[in-house]
C-alpha cells in the first residue's frame, strides 16, 4: 500500500540518482526528521544508472582528491553504516600513457596525488601484464598503479542500495512525480508543487541532473550548467575477462575500460561531443536518447592495440545519459544564493559516481550544521557571482570542458586551447 502523499517536509531532494540519493540518506542520518526525495521517472533510472561506475583516487587538486577518497570510504562502510550491502570490486587501476605529453601529465599528477595520501606506484609492462593479462602495455610510457579505485558492476544496483537505505532510514521516496515549479515567496522557498501535490517546505535541494537547470529556473535561479550527452558499449562475455580486473585508464586516448557482466564497458570523452536537447515534456526520459554506435566504435580503434580483445568488437550494449559540465569543470553544490532555502546538488562533469557520496555528506552537514566539514568553497554555486552566462557561451564552455578532459597543458598550448582546458585525470 503506498503512502499518504506528503503535505510538507523540512527537506525536499529533487531528483533519485547518485546524488539525489546521497544527499537524502545523508540528511536523515545527520538526523533531519521529514526528508522527501522526488523524481519524475523510476527512482534510480535516470543517467547514474547508466554510467560507468567508476570510482577515481586521482584527482586535480587536494580538494577534490578528499573527496574521492571519502567517497571510497563510505561506499567501502555502507554496509556498516546503513545495514544495507553495497558491492563493489576494489579492483584498483592502471592509469596509462602511450604518448610523452600525457606521460608527463600523470607523473605530475601522480606525484601531488601521492602527497595528498593516495596510495599508488608506477610499474613496469611485465607488472601491467601480471596484474591485467588482457592489456598490452608495450607502447605505454608510464603506468600507474592505483590501488583505491574501484568500480560498481551495475550502477543500478549500487542505486538501489542506496534506495533500500533510505527507505529504512525513513527518506520518503516518491516516484513519478515530476516537479512542475519551486514556490517562492520574498526571496524564500515556500514549497514544491508538483503533479502530484503540494509539499510544503523550507528547504529544497535541486539533484536533477539534465533536469536541474529547468527545476532551478522555476525557483528564479539560472543555473550554470550546459546539458552533454555521453555514450559508452559494453561487449559480449569475452574470455580470460572476469569481475575484479583492474580498471584501465589511457589517458592519450581519453578512454576507460572495466570488467562488466564478462565482457568489458568502455567508452571515454570523445572530443567532438554533442548536446543533449530536453525538452519540456515530463514523459521524457534518457532512454529517448539516439545513441551514436559510431562513439564505442571510434574507442575500440584507439583502445584496440592496447586491448586487443576489444579489436573489431561491436558492442552488445550502448548505453549513456546526460552529464551536466559547468563552466569550470566544477561542482554546483551548495546554497543558490540568490533563493534562500535553494540548494544545488548538480554539476557532474563526467565524476559523479567518484564524488556522489562524499558530496552528498558535506551538503548535509553544509544544511543541517551551517557548514561542510571539508572544504566545498570550490563547488559553492555562488563563486560565479552575479555574471550570467548565455545559453551559447554556457554550451561552449561545457562542451569545451568534455572534450579537454584529459588534455595535458603544453598539449593545450600547442593547439591553442585556452586557459579553461581541464588538466584532471
Amino acid at each position: 500500500m503506498e503512502a499518504t502523499f506528503p503535505t510538507q517536509a523540512d527537506v525536499v531532494v529533487v531528483g533519485a540518482g547518485a546524488f539525489g540519493y546521497s544527499t537524502a540518506l545523508s540528511l536523515r542520518l545527520a538526523g533531519v526528521p521529514q526528508v522527501v526525495l522526488l523524481d519524475k521517472g523510476t527512482p534510480g533510472d535516470g543517467s547514474s544508472a547508466r554510467a560507468a561506475g567508476l570510482f577515481k583516487m586521482v584527482q586535480a587538486d587536494e580538494t577534490l582528491t578528499a573527496f574521492t577518497l571519502r567517497s571510497a570510504e563510505l561506499v567501502r562502510s555502507f554496509e556498516q553504516r546503513t545495514g544495507v550491502p553495497l558491492r563493489l570490486f576494489n579492483s584498483g587501476s592502471i592509469l596509462a600513457a602511450r604518448t610523452p605529453q600525457h606521460a608527463a601529465l600523470i607523473r605530475a599528477e601522480v606525484a601531488n596525488s601521492r602527497r595528498w595520501g593516495v596510495a599508488l606506484e608506477e610499474i613496469s609492462v611485465g607488472e601491467v601484464s601480471a596484474l591485467a593479462p588482457h592489456i598490452d602495455g608495450e607502447d605505454f610510457v608510464v603506468a600507474v598503479h592505483v590501488h583505491g579505485d574501484l568500480y560498481t558492476e551495475e550502477p543500478r544496483e549500487t542505486l538501489g542500495s542506496y534506495h533500500t537505505a533510505c527507505v529504512k532510514h525513513g527518506v520518503m521516496v516518491i516516484g513519478d512525480c515530476p516537479v512542475l515549479a519551486i514556490e517562492v515567496e520574498d526571496g524564500r522557498v515556500q514549497a514544491v508543487t508538483t503533479t502530484r501535490g503540494r509539499i510544503a517546505c523550507e528547504t529544497v535541494v535541486d539533484a536533477a541532473g539534465g533536469w536541474a537547470p529547468r527545476v532551478a529556473k522555476s525557483a528564479g535561479h539560472r543555473l550554470n550548467a550546459s546539458l552533454v550527452r555521453h555514450e559508452l558499449g559494453v561487449t559480449q562475455p569475452i574470455p580470460g575477462i572476469r569481475a575484479g580486473l583492474p580498471i584501465l585508464r589511457l589517458i592519450d586516448a581519453s578512454a576507460y575500460a572495466r570488467p562488466c557482466r564478462g565482457g568489458l564497458l568502455y567508452g571515454g570523452f570523445e572530443h567532438d561531443p554533442g548536446l543533449v536537447d530536453v525538452p519540456d515534456d515530463v514523459g521524457w526520459t534518457v532512454d529517448d536518447i539516439v545513441y551514436r554506435e559510431e562513439v564505442p566504435e571510434r574507442f575500440t580503434t584507439l583502445v584496440g592495440k592496447t586491448i586487443p580483445a576489444l579489436e573489431g568488437s561491436s558492442p552488445s550494449e550502448i548505453r549513456g545519459g546526460v552529464f551536466t559540465m559547468t563552466p569550470d569543470a566544477r561542482f554546483l553544490a551548495g546554497p543558490a544564493g540568490n533563493v534562500e532555502g535553494l540548494w544545488l546538488n548538480t554539476g557532474c562533469n563526467g565524476s559523479g559516481f567518484s564524488f556522489a557520496p562524499a558530496i552528498g555528506e558535506q551538503l548535509a552537514a553544509w544544511i543541517v550544521n551551517g557548514e561542510p566539514e571539508l572544504d566545498m568553497a570550490g563547488f559553492d554555486p555562488r563563486r560565479f557571482g552575479d555574471e550570467e552566462l548565455s545559453d551559447h557561451e554556457l554550451n561552449r564552455l561545457g562542451l569545451f570542458q568534455y572534450a579537454n578532459y584529459y588534455t595535458p597543458p603544453d598539449v593545450a598550448r600547442e593547439h591553442g586551447i585556452g586557459e579553461t582546458t581541464v588538466d584532471h585525470i
